[in-house]
């Protein structure tokens, strides 16, 4: 029999969101944003067709329901909490660095799926941008995006100035994807003031550039026979992650890589105005000491990853 299970990162959100009775302290118990709490919960109210929570002026308190369903879910997360590390004790770890914004986007939560299908191997999962180090820092594998040594690329391609590892000695490398960049921008955005017909049409709106790759939206123009747009004003974030989010929320077109949008779960909200994608100067590769490339915890792990994208 088919179980009636709620969605289990919701049912997470309410129950960090209960105990504390507070949506900004859930968000940061969970390392995410209030509004993902929000949508979470209000996503399980939705499955349940019932309120958990009453939203007042600053705070929030949990109905009758939200309460006697609030026991439930500690008790039932606690029960697989102890099942968990019971069974994690005689677990094979594997210490894992992946790339910030495509952890947060849309990897982080398909880790579930590996861990279900090889609940054998225990995962440690951290993020970094920042150049490997496998014996300082105790990582297994690292997800990176960089260019190999002596790979060539066109000049005019999008750079990526990232080093993957502080040295490449002993470094087994598992090519993953291709890193594309293309302009992306809100749904809503697009209904309001679209469609974009030609490229002149760019002019009209804020583009959101992102600096730690500060010449995507150039390379692209170029690769699209545009000059540089002047008139609709730019926005300035700090990371890829902040662009993505900011597109989505409507404060521009933002040119990120295509990886970081096509597989989030609130990929519907976003538009690409343009089909052109183009190629970057480097690529996505999976990272190990050479001694280890051949375990089945890396093997199988690699396997996985390649299947993500």
């Amino acid at each position: 029999m088919k179980r009636r299970l709620p969605p289990l990162l919701a049912l997470r959100a309410f129950e960090a969101a209960g105990r504390h009775l507070s949506f900004s302290k859930a968000a940061d118990e969970l390392n995410v944003t209030q509004g993902a709490i929000s949508r979470q919960i209000k996503l399980l109210e939705d499955f349940l067709h019932a309120p958990l929570f009453r939203r007042l002026t600053r705070q929030v308190e949990l109905t009758p329901f939200g309460q006697s369903y609030l026991a439930a879910a500690i008790s039932a997360l606690d029960e697989i909490e102890r099942a968990t590390v019971q069974s994690l004790q005689e677990a094979r770890s594997l210490s894992v660095s992946v790339l910030p914004t495509i952890g947060v986007l849309w990897l982080m939560q398909r880790l579930t799926t590996f861990m279900m299908t090889y609940p054998e191997i225990r995962l440690q999962v951290s993020s970094s941008l920042e150049p490997v180090n496998f014996k300082r820092e105790g990582v297994d594998v690292a997800l990176r995006v960089g260019k190999l040594p002596g790979a060539t690329f066109d000049p005019g391609a999008p750079q990526i100035d990232f080093r993957m590892t502080e040295s490449w000695d002993d470094v087994s490398v598992t090519p993953l994807w291709e890193d594309r960049i293309t302009p992306v921008m809100s749904r809503r955005l697009f209904e309001q003031h679209g469609p974009l017909t030609s490229l002149d049409d760019l002019g009209r709106f804020r583009l959101i550039h992102n600096q730690k790759r500060p010449d995507c939206w150039a390379a692209w123009l170029h690769a699209a026979g545009a000059a540089p747009m002047q008139g609709g004003g730019r926005v300035d974030v700090g990371h890829s992650f902040m662009a993505v989010m900011a597109a989505r929320d409507g404060e521009g077109i933002a040119c990120v890589p295509t990886i970081e949008i096509d597989n989030v779960d609130w990929r519907d909200e976003l538009v690409k105005p343009f089909e052109l994608s183009v190629r970057s100067a480097g690529g996505y590769y999976l990272l190990c000491p050479r001694d280890k490339a051949l375990t089945s915890e890396v093997k199988l792990f690699s396997g996985w990853l390649v299947g993500q994208y």
